[in-house]
C-alpha cells in the first residue's frame, strides 16, 4: 500500500505505543484519527505534532468498553476525511490476575477493551469500505498470546483470542483487506516499574537489550507496505518469546 494520502484510525493513540504509531504513520503522509479515552491533553499534543509534520489529524474520545461508541469512531473519520484505509487496534489494558485472584470485573475489562472493542471496530471498518477499496488492519497483540502463563490470565486469554481473530479476519476479509498482528516484547517500561525490572530484563533476552517504540513503528510500516502478508503474527521481542 502506498501510504501517502491514506487515512488511519489508531486506538490509544495519545500515549505510549499508540502515540508512536500515530506519529510514525503521519511522517509517511497518513492522516490520523487519534483515539483516546482519558488522555485528552496527550491526544491533542499528538494532533499538534502530526500537523507540524504537514499531515492532518483528528482527536476523538471514546470509552472502548461502550460498544455503542465504537462504530462512531469510524464514522468520525469518514465524516472528516471521506474514507478510512487503515485500522490499528493498539489500545489495551494489562493487569495482573491469577486463576485465584481474577474477578469478574478484571475479566470483563480485559475482554471488553482487548478483544471485544477490536472485533467491533474491525466490523465497522469492514462495513464502511467501498467496493474494491484496499484496507489494512493491524492488531497489537503480545508474545504472551502464544505462551502459557499464570500471572495475567484474563490479559493472556484476551490477547490469544485477538490473534485468533486476526487470522479469522484475514480469511474473511481477503483479498481486499490484509489483517495482521504484532507481538511486542519489552518496548516500554510499565508506568509502575519502581524496582527497575525493565532494565534488568535486558540481560534475559537473546539480543541483550530492550526495544523502543521506533521498532514497533517500523514493523507496522512493513505490514502496511506489504501486499502479500496477511494472517501473520510478527514478533518484535528481541527474542523474549523464545
Amino acid at each position: 500500500m502506498e501510504l501517502a494520502g491514506k487515512v488511519a484510525l489508531v486506538t490509544g493513540a495519545g500515549v505510549r505505543i499508540g502515540r508512536a504509531i500515530a506519529l510514525g504513520l503521519a511522517a509517511e503522509g497518513v492522516r490520523v484519527i487519534v483515539h483516546y479515552h482519558s488522555s485528552s491533553a496527550q491526544a491533542q499534543s499528538v494532533v499538534d505534532e502530526i500537523q507540524a509534520l504537514g499531515s492532518e489529524a483528528l482527536a476523538v474520545q471514546a470509552d472502548l468498553r461502550e460498544t455503542a461508541r465504537l462504530a462512531p469512531l469510524v464514522e468520525a473519520g469518514l465524516a472528516r476525511f471521506g474514507h478510512l484505509d487503515i485500522l490499528v487496534n493498539s489500545a489495551a489494558i494489562f493487569e495482573r490476575g491469577t486463576i485465584l485472584s481474577t474477578d469478574q470485573e478484571n475479566w470483563a475489562r480485559h475482554m471488553d477493551i482487548n478483544l471485544k472493542a477490536p472485533f467491533f471496530l474491525c466490523q465497522a471498518f469492514a462495513r464502511n469500505l467501498q467496493p474494491g477499496q484496499r484496507g489494512h488492519i493491524v492488531n497489537i497483540a503480545d508474545w504472551r498470546a502464544e505462551r502459557p502463563g499464570t500471572q495475567y490470565m484474563a490479559y493472556t486469554l484476551a490477547k490469544s483470542a485477538l490473534v485468533a481473530l486476526t487470522r479469522s479476519l484475514a480469511l474473511a476479509l481477503g483479498p481486499d483487506v490484509q489483517v495482521n498482528a504484532l507481538a511486542p516484547g519489552a518496548i516500554l517500561p510499565p508506568p509502575d516499574d519502581a524496582d527497575r525490572y525493565f532494565e534488568r530484563l535486558a540481560e534475559r533476552l537473546p539480543l541483550k537489550r530492550t526495544g523502543s517504540p521506533d521498532e514497533i513503528v517500523a514493523a507496522v510500516l512493513y505490514l502496511l507496505r506489504s501486499d502479500f502478508v496477511t494472517g501473520e503474527l510478527l514478533h518484535v521481542t528481541g527474542g523474549e518469546h523464545l
